[in-house]
């Protein structure tokens, strides 16, 4: 049988969970999911994972985390009179809640 190498874990970045959720995302979209699916949307730290966004969720607004769902959103193009520029990239996460637990933004 031959050997794998198995590569050495390497230390990550240990984040608060204020540092982790930026800002909730608050649109017509989330607002009809969080109603309807109990999701909710947030905008993350780029280097949070997973396990990341779940711990800092449960802590932040003492809720059980059913489901983490994440997307790199690309930076778009943007223009303002001559002018061409970037909007930053940045990272978006889904959370679904367990059935009993609602989080109200308003």
């Amino acid at each position: 049988m031959a050997n794998i190498a198995v590569k050495p874990r390497t230390k990550k970045i240990v984040l608060e969970p204020h540092q982790v959720v930026l800002r909730p995302l608050v649109t017509e979209k989330g607002v009809h999911r969080a109603s309807r699916q109990n999701q909710y949307a947030f905008e993350v730290n780029a280097l949070a994972d997973k396990d990341d966004v779940r711990q800092a969720i449960e802590a932040l607004f003492d809720v059980r985390v059913v489901k983490v769902r994440t997307q790199n959103r690309r930076g778009k193009p943007r223009r303002y009179r001559f002018k061409f520029g970037r909007t930053n990239a940045w990272k978006k996460a889904l959370v679904t809640l367990d059935a009993e637990h609602r989080i109200d933004f308003f």
